[in-house]
């Protein structure tokens, strides 16, 4: 039976603590969604704070027309806009976020033609449409890692699911269910996903539904492998002699058991998630045309072989990520290893 306790799990924190590198990944990984969660607090093109005439906005939650301000049109103010700055600090000032662009902000005051190299002002430089490097940087990474948990979560209770229902149950189950995963994993995602792209425009969630189609079958076999191993076990065959259902069976004796092994995995599926996305981004059939992404980035750079500072900016930013994610993994399955926790 699966066993719960103080000191198993201190072992296992104290396992991947043990793991440096791959603690240090948390850290870093860490550091760097607590940096890009609050993206609009960090690259817009709106003030965080406004006062004006003893009264305080807050353009980044609220959509302010000019004329609030004392402008002329009723249309959403343009913080940026001269006209609309010095209305506001006559009377006022505005604090504004460490990067005064969105991922959308277009830059009409470049000094070179776009793709612009970096400057004080844009720091990793400008795309071909004169935006903001960085900024785009900052949301693509925060889409990309938002995109995975959410694929990586739903597949992996998917699979689990499955995976358990054919291991505990087995025979004609088993036997439909692994033919099934056959036909399934056969069938070309990629075209797939091609052919839907040139009929709708793929948004997040559809995108995720469509992905999630097939990326649940990556713990399936995990799964049923524990349930198989464990449901001869002699606690289960006690705990059926007792009485109990199949369903609490697997829930309370079963599923911990092979959670173990699974959670070991995520890290890993997470990393492949983002450069499933990524390589979708890079073809033109991922997110919607406009939305920042890591794969777009990449294409611009292939596009743009005079501006290496795009292609470099998001070779180096997949790359440190997938291996943040690969290091974590690892440290994930030191600490289940069940050989190095002694009880």
């Amino acid at each position: 039976m699966f066993i719960f306790s103080k000191k198993i799990s201190s072992r296992r924190v104290a396992n991947f603590k043990n793991n440096r590198r791959g603690l240090w990944s948390f850290y870093i990984f860490f550091a760097l969604l607590c940096f890009t969660m609050p993206a609009e607090f960090i690259a817009n093109d709106k003030p965080i704070l406004v006062k004006q005439d003893n009264r305080y906005f807050f353009p980044t939650f609220v959509n302010y027309p000019e004329t609030e301000f004392g402008g002329d049109f009723q249309t959403s103010a343009d913080y940026r806009d001269p006209y609309v700055a010095e209305l506001i600090n006559e009377k006022g000032w505005m604090i504004w976020p460490i990067i005064p662009f969105s991922y959308k902000t277009i830059n009409y005051n470049l000094k070179s033609p776009a793709p612009s190299p970096p400057n004080y002002e844009n720091w990793l430089g400008t795309d071909d449409q004169a935006r903001d490097v960085l900024a785009r940087l900052i949301y693509g990474f925060r889409i990309s890692i938002i995109f995975a948990f959410f694929l990586t979560i739903s597949s992996s209770i998917i699979g689990i699911f499955i995976g358990a229902i054919q291991g505990f149950f087995g025979g004609i189950t088993d036997l439909l269910g692994q033919r099934f995963l056959e036909i399934w994993s056969g069938i070309p995602v990629l075209y797939l996903i091609i052919i839907i792209g040139s009929i709708i425009t793929p948004s997040f969630w559809s995108l995720l539904f469509l992905l999630l189609l097939f990326s649940w079958m990556t713990l399936v076999g995990l799964v049923r492998a524990e349930f198989l191993r464990a449901r001869n076990f002699d606690y289960v065959k006690a705990a059926r002699c007792l009485g109990m259902t199949n369903r609490r069976i697997m829930l309370k004796h079963i599923l911990p058991n092979a959670m173990v092994s699974t959670i070991t995995f995520l890290p890993f599926i997470m990393a492949a998630s983002i450069t499933t996305l990524t390589s979708l981004d890079f073809l033109g059939f991922g997110l919607p045309p406009g939305s920042p992404s890591l794969g777009e980035l990449l294409n611009q750079g292939k596009n743009n072989l005079h501006a290496p500072w795009l292609g470099i900016t998001g070779f180096i930013t997949i790359g440190i990520t997938l291996t943040l994610l690969v290091f974590i993994g690892e440290a994930f399955r030191d600490a289940f290893d069940p050989r190095k926790i002694n009880l």
